[in-house]
């Protein structure tokens, strides 16, 4: 784990660019930013994701590359990265526990968004950035019914649209 700036993450997508997209166009999909919450103590960080920041917003990457698959989020992890806050132990889908995110978390996690989406020319929206739930949702309709998961519809997350 290696803690980064701001401009040490641009160059890092920069480089990570033509990896990420060629494994997103093999899937006929765009690259992908996946937005997590660790369910971890504060400074705890995850070999899961590329990207972790921790409470007082200070951003660590977790591999010498963005394009390195990482198992974040289930079945889309190719030609994605994965970002997380180092927070919310105990937490539930009502309660963000005892550690819950800080306001220098979710500052640096829309800094860290939209520096990746500015590297990897990605537009800010939900075909392209989404959080865990989200996807578990299957709101961009990118894997309808996962057949293997269990879950007959395929949604395995909190809530079931975005309606």
């Amino acid at each position: 784990m290696r803690l980064i700036t701001l401009e040490g993450l641009r160059q890092e997508a920069l480089k990570a660019k033509t990896d990420l997209w060629s494994a997103a166009q093999g899937l006929d999909r765009d690259v992908k930013l996946y937005l997590h919450w660790s369910a971890g103590h504060y400074g705890q960080f995850f070999d899961d994701y590329h990207i972790n920041i921790d409470s007082d917003g200070s951003v660590y990457m977790s591999s010498g590359t963005l394009a390195t698959v990482k198992a974040h989020t289930y079945k889309r992890n190719s030609g994605s990265v994965g970002i997380s806050l180092a927070c919310a132990y105990n937490a539930t889908t009502s309660n963000l526990g005892s550690e819950p995110p800080t306001a220098l978390q979710i500052e640096a996690m829309a800094q860290v968004i939209a520096v990746l989406c500015r590297a990897l020319d990605l537009t800010i929206d939900l075909c392209r950035v989404m959080t865990h739930a989200e996807a578990a949702n299957n709101l961009d309709g990118l894997n309808p019914g996962y057949a293997d998961n269990g879950y007959p519809d395929g949604r395995y997350g909190p809530g079931y649209s975005c309606e």
